[in-house]
Order: C-alpha cells, then sequence, then structure tokens
C-alpha cells in the first residue's frame, strides 16, 4: 500500500476540523476489509485540541487487540487494553493527548454507519468520559473513509464534510461520498 502523503480534513456543520494524520491514514489502509474473509477492526481515536482554535488532529489511534470480539460484519472493542493505551498516552503527553473518538471498518466501498452503530455511538456519548462536548467517529470502508460527529448534550451524530481532495491525499482514503 501506497503510504498517504498528506492527511485528510473533515468539517462539522458548526465549522469545526478534525485532520486525520497521514500515519493515522496508513495504520486504516491496513485494516481495510479488500478479502472475503477480512473481519472488521477498530479501536480508539487519540489526539489533540489545537490551541486558539476549535479544530483536532488525530495523531493515533488504538488497533485491534486482545479482549475486541472480530467478525465479518461486526466489531465489538474490547475496554481494557484500549483503555490502557488511552491512559498511557495522556499521562506520557502531559494530558494533551486525549480520547477523541472511535474508528471501525465496514466491508462496504464507502461506508454508513448501521443502527447498531449509532446506537453504540450514542452510549458512548451518554457513558464515555472525554474532553468537550463532542466525539467523532470515523469509518473506513474498502474505497473511502467516512467521519460523523456526535454531541453529548443532544447525543444527535452528523455527517461531516470531506475537505481535502484525493489528489492531496491518496488513491483510496478520500473520495467524496454524496
Amino acid at each position: 500500500m501506497q503510504t498517504v502523503s498528506a492527511g485528510v480534513i473533515f468539517k462539522t456543520s458548526d465549522g469545526k476540523r478534525l485532520k486525520l494524520d497521514a500515519a493515522v491514514l496508513d495504520r486504516f489502509a491496513l485494516y481495510r476489509q479488500v478479502a472475503p474473509q477480512d473481519q472488521e477492526a477498530g479501536g480508539v481515536l487519540l489526539g489533540r485540541h489545537l490551541l486558539d482554535s476549535s479544530d483536532l488532529v488525530v495523531d493515533e489511534i488504538t488497533e485491534p487487540m486482545r479482549g475486541d470480539h472480530r467478525a465479518r460484519f461486526g466489531f465489538q472493542r474490547g475496554k481494557e487494553g484500549h483503555q490502557r493505551r488511552v491512559d498511557e498516552v495522556w499521562r506520557t503527553s502531559g494530558g494533551t493527548c486525549v480520547y477523541l473518538g472511535e474508528w471501525h471498518t465496514h466491508p462496504e466501498a464507502n461506508p454508513n454507519p448501521s443502527s447498531t452503530d449509532l446506537n453504540d455511538w450514542r452510549r458512548h456519548l451518554r457513558t464515555d468520559a472525554f474532553d468537550g462536548d463532542t466525539l467523532y467517529f470515523i469509518i473506513v470502508g474498502t474505497r473511502s473513509i467516512r467521519a460523523w460527529s456526535g454531541t453529548r448534550a443532544r447525543r444527535g451524530i452528523d455527517p461531516m464534510d470531506l475537505l481535502t481532495s484525493v489528489e492531496e491525499t491518496g488513491p483510496w482514503c478520500c473520495r467524496r461520498v454524496p
């Protein structure tokens, strides 16, 4: 797989921008479900809020680990291993790298959240401890990545717009989806 030279940027309806670093995109590429036997994968998004801005950067993700449940059409993240990594990153960064949300894969070209995904995301908004009022949710498809934001106050889930062009980011990750 070709290394992606730049990250991608998604924007919420209220103007917040979420950048996925190139290294994160490279990790996502490893888990695309392109073969019939490939199982869903997932983890958490770790990153930082930019100073004097409402923008965020995802610098790192957790990847599938012991305790996760993976199937062709389902992923359930185990809590302990991923939480241990969130705590470690927060501690070693002096509290600047934080939990920003969740990611997983789907075996479809241009992924859409299932009702199970939406219910799970709303549960995260209701029960997870996180900075601010917003969590971000990413689904990695076989040909594109899509992102959604959810707010704690209303537990609404909204699609995010892709701001970065395909030419800037590489062949698979950023196709615009209507």
